[in-house]
């Protein structure tokens, strides 16, 4: 359960959109509103005093759009070098001990396409803390369509069926407002057709027995095995289904150590179209 929650914004739109919308993620008790400044390399004197006492008032006057009854909100700001940002963030989400970081995909910069911004991109590859990235579709009179509403409705989950996703699923699934989960298994492996074919049997048993255990708690289920590459098929079905939430486990079976996000993982979160959740196995193990 998501009960703390870290926002990191950067009073980017996006940035903005998550605000607007995380309070209506099931069972949040408090968020926590926070902005990291950094030294202008342009700019020959600083005075990061003065710029916390400014960003301090912008996050109280966003802050007022998550106030709601039961959800506490606090503001803080924290003054990095140039280029630490990332660092200050995972480093609050640990002494603030959050169960989950909430960010937008994009900051502010000029440059947009449909990869993270480096903040978000960072904090994915070193964070230790359950990351939600969220995502906006640009409309062609450029405002933004919010994902946001019942984040949860309709969740893809990727599975390799190894025991780092039998962990993120079991997480998941004890998540509120859980209403679909769409199961997917990715057959990428096999020389020939036949050994293809023997490997789509395999998953299909096994990617069954898993969806009958969700049925059997009352969750509702769609269970996929599709053959391709992974990542590509992973943000195709993603929008086949239409899904509201990528749910993934940072590691899989081919993590080389404890700590190190998947590549699999690293690029769905990166060039997804969706939001996504990335769950970390290290916070799970702690669960």
């Amino acid at each position: 359960m998501f009960e703390k929650v870290l926002i990191a914004t950067d009073f980017s739109a996006h940035a903005k959109k998550v605000i607007e919308c995380i309070g209506e993620m099931p069972g949040l008790k408090e968020v926590i509103l926070l902005n990291v400044i950094s030294r202008d390399p342009l700019a020959r004197v600083w005075d990061p005093v003065s710029d916390m006492k400014d960003v301090e008032k912008k996050l109280e006057e966003e802050a007022k759009t998550i106030r709601a009854p039961g959800i506490a909100v606090k503001v803080k700001v924290v003054s990095v070098l140039e280029g630490e940002v990332a660092s200050a963030i995972n480093k609050v989400a640990m002494d603030e001990d959050v169960s989950l970081v909430a960010m937008g995909a994009r900051g502010r910069s000029l440059i947009m396409s449909a990869l993270l911004g480096s903040a978000s991109r960072n904090v994915l590859r070193f964070g230790k803390t359950h990351l939600l990235i969220m995502r906006y579709k640009i409309l062609e009179d450029s405002t933004m369509e919010k994902y946001c509403a019942r984040v949860f409705a309709k969740v893809l989950f990727p599975t390799d069926l190894s025991q780092q996703s039998e962990v993120a699923l079991s997480f998941l699934k004890s998540l509120k407002g859980i209403g679909e989960i769409v199961l997917l298994n990715v057959v990428s492996k096999g020389e020939t057709d036949e050994e293809i074919d023997a490997n789509v049997a395999l998953a299909k048993d096994k990617v069954a027995e898993i969806s009958q255990s969700l049925k059997a708690i009352g969750i509702q289920v769609t269970s996929k095995v599709v053959v391709g590459q992974s990542t590509e098929v992973i943000k195709s079905e993603a929008e086949k289904e239409d899904v509201s939430l990528i749910a993934i486990s940072s590691q899989g079976a081919s993590a080389i150590k404890k700590g190190r996000i998947g590549s699999t993982a690293y690029d769905v979160a990166n060039s997804a179209s969706r939001p996504v959740l990335i769950l970390r196995q290290e916070k799970m193990a702690a669960y």
